[in-house]
Formats: structure tokens, C-alpha cells, sequence
């Protein structure tokens, strides 16, 4: 049992509670760290739906089988309204990213601007069978949304993967390479596959240092470059088995397969 405190004459102390004045300062401090949790909690979030809707946008892509021609209006609708629903996501999150936060909070949206940039590249490239510029992507995004070169360049190797399944896809069902070589500078997909292999092997990262796209490239490199062989290995079969099948011959699909996914 504690003893009682008592003044000099025998009388009882009260209890005094004295204030620090360290106490507002780190009651300021708590303020702030509570602020930047939520800030950065937010940020998460929304990236991690931009990064939903990107993938169900490209899904959607997907099913498109011709290059340079506008998008089936029925899968534009679909990419519209998740584009739309992507907007809002980065137009709510705009006051969390001004000023210096833009750059704190970096690594937490970096994944949804880079799935977003290859949904919109795969567009792009399907419309247009050109790669979209950082300068016209840049435009898509929020003024106050910065689209960096790294999340740029990463978003481009992801589109390769996409271009690979789109290649593939087409070959399997129309028998042919999407693209044209018979117009002069006609090119088809593995032309520009081909020509994206070349500019990624010649890219230098070697002052990139800690940055997202110095410790990432060497794996998404290495993905990159199967995606390409795998769809030279297609051709290759298209062209060489192709010869040795008779004129008119088609797959002989057993009647017990699910049905066809719809395509464009």
C-alpha cells in the first residue's frame, strides 16, 4: 500500500496532474501518422480496384480477333463503363496524391497505373496496331495523377502478354496471324512483337537503382521473351504443318467440347 503524500505542516497533497508541454506536439504527431494510415489505406484500396477493373477490361479485349479497326460496339460498351468506373476511382484518390504525397505513396498505386496503362495499350494497339505514347497515356490519367516512366515501360512489358494470348488466340481459331504483310509496310503482331523484343533488350537499366523498373525488369525480360518465342513457335506451325495438310481441312472438334467463346 502506497503511503500518503503530505505538505511540510501534516496536511493531505492533493493530486496534481501537470501537463507536459511535449504533450500537444506529439498529440500532432499522432494526428498526422493517423492521417497518413488512412491516406495510405485509401490508396490501396483504389489501387487495387483500378487494377480489378483493368483485368476485366482486358478480358473483354480479349475477344476481339482484327487490327486496326474500331472495337465491336459491344465490348467498347463494356470497356467504357470500366473505364468510366476507373476515372472515378483515380479522381477520388486525387487529394491523397498532391504535392509530395504523390511521390510518397508511389509504390501503393504504382500497380493499378500499370495494369491500367496495359488495358489501355491493348486498346490502343487493337484500334490502331501502334503503341501508345507516354505523352497520350499520360492525357487518360488525371492532371494530378503522374503516369512515370517506369510504370510506363513496366506497363508495356505486361502488354506483350496480352499481344502473345491475342496472337494465339486468333491462330487458333481463324487459322491466321492477326495483321497484314501484304500492304506495303503491312506488318502483322510478330513484326511488332519482334520490334518490342529489340527496344526492350537495348533498354539500360542500370542506374535505376532500387526504382520499380530496376528490380523488375530482369523477370518481366525473361517473361517477355518466352511470350515472343512462343508465339514464333506458332507460326512456325501454321506455316510448316499447314503445308502438309490437305486443302480444306479443318479441326475435327468433338462433339462433347463446351461452346465456342464468342468473338469478334
Amino acid at each position: 500500500m502506497t503511503g500518503i503524500k503530505r505538505h511540510h505542516d501534516g496536511a493531505k497533497k492533493e493530486n496534481e496532474v501537470k501537463a507536459s508541454p511535449f504533450m500537444p506536439m506529439f498529440e500532432q504527431f499522432r494526428d498526422e501518422l493517423d492521417q497518413h494510415h488512412d491516406r495510405r489505406e485509401r490508396i490501396i484500396k483504389a489501387s487495387r480496384d483500378i487494377t480489378a477493373a483493368s483485368k476485366k477490361i482486358i478480358f473483354s479485349l480479349q475477344r476481339v480477333r482484327t487490327l486496326k479497326a474500331e472495337i465491336p460496339e459491344k465490348i467498347a460498351k463494356e470497356t467504357r463503363d470500366r473505364a468510366e468506373a476507373m476515372q472515378k476511382q483515380f479522381v477520388a484518390i486525387v487529394p491523397d496524391l498532391e504535392g509530395i504525397n504523390a511521390w510518397r505513396y508511389q509504390r501503393q498505386i504504382s500497380g493499378g497505373i500499370q495494369e491500367y496503362m496495359e488495358a489501355i495499350s491493348f486498346e490502343h494497339y487493337l484500334r490502331t496496331q501502334t503503341l501508345i505514347t507516354l505523352e497520350e497515356a499520360s492525357k487518360l490519367l488525371p492532371d494530378t495523377i503522374d503516369l512515370t516512366g517506369d510504370d510506363y515501360v513496366l506497363g508495356i512489358f505486361d502488354l506483350v502478354g496480352e499481344l502473345m494470348r491475342f496472337a494465339i488466340t486468333t491462330i487458333a481459331t481463324t487459322g491466321a496471324l492477326p495483321g497484314s504483310t501484304s500492304e506495303p509496310g503491312g506488318r502483322d503482331v510478330l513484326i511488332d512483337l519482334r520490334s518490342l523484343r529489340t527496344s526492350f533488350q537495348a533498354l539500360d537499366t542500370t542506374s535505376c537503382g532500387g526504382t520499380g523498373l530496376g528490380k523488375d525488369v530482369e523477370k518481366k525480360m525473361e517473361v517477355m521473351k518466352t511470350c515472343v518465342e512462343k508465339v514464333e513457335t506458332a507460326v512456325y506451325g501454321l506455316i510448316i504443318r499447314g503445308r502438309e495438310r490437305p486443302k480444306g481441312w479443318v479441326p475435327d472438334l468433338a462433339d462433347d467440347r463446351g461452346a465456342p467463346v464468342e468473338s469478334y
